[in-house]
């Protein structure tokens, strides 16, 4: 195994699914840099139980570059693996395993080339910036981006290492997710006309999402996306206690991810003028208390680059490719443009397809790609 495979089997044994602590995975990071007399330091949430890390190499100045990716990864409840998901295994070149692709791949190759970018001549910095949450709503990275030493670098680049197939991608789409909770009169459904069904409150908002995602993909577009324009959709609904009761609570729950010149703001407001300005009024028509209520679940914003930036054009030389593309998925990239103004691409090893699905694997040769990568972007930015 190459040492960026052998960093990558440790982190996938960890079980750092969202639910879970990553402060193990978290432990195991700070001693392999401390071994390379690198410190660094956690930046915890509020519970104790998750951080984010921080680690600089090089000169104390402003400027360089941030290795940026999240530590969690989604559950494998229910899933079907022809090997444990959490030991990496080998098989015609794949390394199998949960969260190899998306993105502990990554993180292992930054981790693996910490001992050559110590050795190089550094004009300017480099940062890690290990997250955790990313895959509930972009959360834990935001307290990392507020730390006063974050603030302080000032750096002049990030890459986060989202699996790309070591593609340039300048852009994602920004998302927003609610459940919205009806709350009307039960009665025994022989009463049915005295009561106010919370499932048919639900089933109108339902209605009008789908005719605003029809709406959304009318425009505006960015041809740079698989799916050029804005979406909607509806996960869940909930309602009910039984087939002779009308249900007194109902909730929806629903997504929409947005263009980057799409307003996330006025989807939202179009969609509480529905609830508050027609549903709730025409419910309270039949049952004066009838009630309904937002709840927001996660928010992260959409990101661009200019696909000639200087960054842009130095990471398609470094990866050897001339095209570029914009990805659907969130990211972390977003918020370090939005919160800290720094030029940021995405660009790491294995593919989003296989990413959250049984038997997730991350190739070889993008590992070594990446590897290349790595340090090609710190020779040019940050020597």
């Amino acid at each position: 195994m190459t040492r960026t495979e052998e960093i990558l089997r440790d982190l996938v044994a960890f079980d750092t699914t969202s639910a879970k602590s990553n402060l193990p995975l978290m432990s195991y990071v700070q001693d392999y840099l401390a071994a390379h007399g690198l410190l660094s330091r956690l930046i915890h949430d509020e519970t104790g139980t998750k951080a984010n890390l921080w680690a600089s190499m090089g000169p104390e100045t402003v400027g360089g570059v941030i290795l940026n990716g999240h530590t969690d990864c989604v559950p494998v409840d229910g899933e079907v693996w022809a090997s444990d998901p959490f030991t990496l295994t080998e098989r015609d070149g794949r390394l199998y395993g949960r969260g190899s692709a998306d993105m502990k791949g990554f993180l292992a190759s930054a981790l693996a080339a910490v001992p050559r970018i110590m050795q190089m001549d550094l004009q300017r910095p480099v940062h890690l910036a290990f997250s955790h949450d990313e895959e509930i709503g972009c959360i834990g990275v935001r307290s990392l981006l507020r730390d006063e030493a974050v603030n302080q670098a000032r750096a002049s680049a990030c890459i986060v290492g989202e699996p790309t197939l070591m593609q340039v991608v300048t852009g994602h789409k920004g998302g927003r997710a609610y459940r919205c909770h009806f709350t009307g009169r039960p009665v025994h459904s022989s009463l049915a006309p005295h009561g106010q069904n919370a499932i048919e409150s639900a089933a109108e908002l339902v209605v009008f999402l789908k005719r605003l995602a029809s709406e959304l993909s009318a425009g505006p577009f960015d041809d740079d996306f698989d799916l050029v324009h804005s979406t909607l959709s509806v996960g869940r609904i909930e309602g009910g206690t039984a087939i002779n009761i009308v249900p007194s609570s109902a909730t929806v729950t629903f997504e929409f991810r947005n263009l980057l010149e799409v307003d996330q703001e006025a989807i939202f407001k179009k969609i509480e003028a529905e609830v508050f300005g027609r549903i709730l009024p025409e419910a309270r028509e039949r049952f004066a208390e009838a009630a309904a209520s937002f709840e927001q679940i996660y928010e992260y914003p959409a990101h661009a680059i200019e696909h000639d930036a200087p960054l842009v054009t130095t990471m398609k030389r470094i990866v050897g490719r001339n095209d570029h593309s914009k990805v659907a998925f969130g990211a972390e990239a977003g918020l370090f443009l939005r919160e800290l103004g720094i030029p940021t691409v995405l660009c790491g090893p294995g593919s989003i397809v296989v990413a959250h699905r049984p038997n997730e694997y991350v190739e070889r040769s993008q590992l070594e790609a990446s590897d290349r990568m790595i340090l090609g972007s710190i020779r040019a930015l940050c020597t």
